[in-house]
């Protein structure tokens, strides 16, 4: 139990850390709103699609890919998705609000913590099954938030603009990295190998000078996105978000994870198709268990709606997963899952 807590703390704190420097260092008066503006701009064109295409490109093969997990993998974001619009128009009555609490819902921290809560979990074939699953739900991630953001603007008093949606989508940052990832994937799969088993041609190794700039860029994704976060924040404003806080803090951290672990070991004790083992579950622990995404924040700012919550949800639901993520290790841990 020590170990489970240990780990959990040493995944989710180095985070905090980071997010409460940006807060001291915006406090300090060492950044300003300007800069912190500009940042937000370059993590979301610039830092986080290197970071994505990096990711994805990353993958070892499509060859080995179970695709059950796949398929109940999309299939429960997107269906967590669904329940989550329900939810939010009911329950939730500032407008500008509902799509940072539905994307709160539904969108994990998978493309940060995920690899390394995956690796620490299951080890190198842990690992290997999260870095298949990530070019298949950094996509769907990205597009539906861009529908959560937008989707309530009637609600606002704003008159959808369907172009402008379709737009967003095609021209997301995150969205045109992963494609472009998953395409450059494929692409690596028909490439010849020579008498040595090597590929006769490798972006990596062929073109460093384009290849290394963006290694470099997307190791800088995490921590300006987390500063810019902390330099964001405004503590004295979360006695006027409470409900909606505490209400997606829940649904991230307890409620997503307990129902979607529960139908995973269901599905695959009671059916032929789905059969996952002790390499799934840290995957799908990262995937439905981690906080939300550090990204959200960014694309609530860039899209209009409540950055603010949006920015006190990464953080509190980083804080508290400490305690949920070790409570789900135990729990699986106990059922030899893990």
């Amino acid at each position: 139990m020590l170990d489970t807590f240990l780990f959990a703390f040493n995944a989710i704190v180095p985070i905090v850390v980071i997010i409460f420097l940006g807060y001291f260092l915006k406090w300090i008066k060492l950044l300003n709103d300007n800069f912190l503006n500009i940042a937000n701009k370059l993590v979301f064109k610039v830092f986080l699609p290197c970071m994505l295409f990096y990711n994805i490109y990353s993958v070892e093969s499509f060859d080995s890919i179970d695709w059950s997990i796949v398929v109940f993998v999309v299939s429960s974001i997107i269906i967590t998705f669904v329940l989550g619009i329900i939810i939010c128009k009911f329950a939730v009555k500032n407008n500008k609000q509902k799509g940072v609490v539905l994307q709160c819902i539904f969108r994990s921290n998978y493309a940060i913590i995920g690899m390394s809560l995956s690796e620490a979990l299951g080890g190198a074939s842990g690992l290997k099954v999260a870095s298949v699953l990530m070019g298949f739900t950094i996509i769907p991630f990205n597009i539906l938030s861009v529908f959560a953001l937008m989707m309530f603007n009637k609600e606002a008093g704003v008159k959808p603009d369907y172009k402008k949606m379709l737009k967003s989508i095609v021209t997301n940052p995150l969205i045109i990295a992963s494609v472009l990832g998953l395409i450059f994937l494929g692409f690596r799969e028909l490439i010849p190998v020579n008498d040595q088993g090597n590929l006769v041609f490798s972006f990596s190794r062929d073109l460093p000078f384009i290849f290394l700039p963006i290694v470099t860029l997307s190791k800088a994704a995490n921590p300006v996105a987390l500063i810019v976060l902390g330099g964001k924040l405004n503590f004295s404003s979360i006695k006027s978000m409470i409900k909606p806080l505490v209400g997606a803090t829940l649904s991230r951290l307890v409620i997503v994870p307990a129902i979607a672990l529960t139908v995973a070991i269901l599905l695959s004790n009671y059916t032929s198709y789905f059969n996952f083992d002790k390499t799934v579950y840290p995957a799908l622990v990262a995937i439905f268990g981690s906080p939300v995404a550090v990204s959200s924040a960014i694309m609530a700012r860039e899209m209009d709606n409540d950055a603010e919550l949006a920015g006190q949800l990464v953080v509190w639901t980083s804080i508290l997963s400490i305690v949920s993520l070790f409570i789900i290790v135990l729990i699986l841990r106990s059922m030899a899952l893990l």
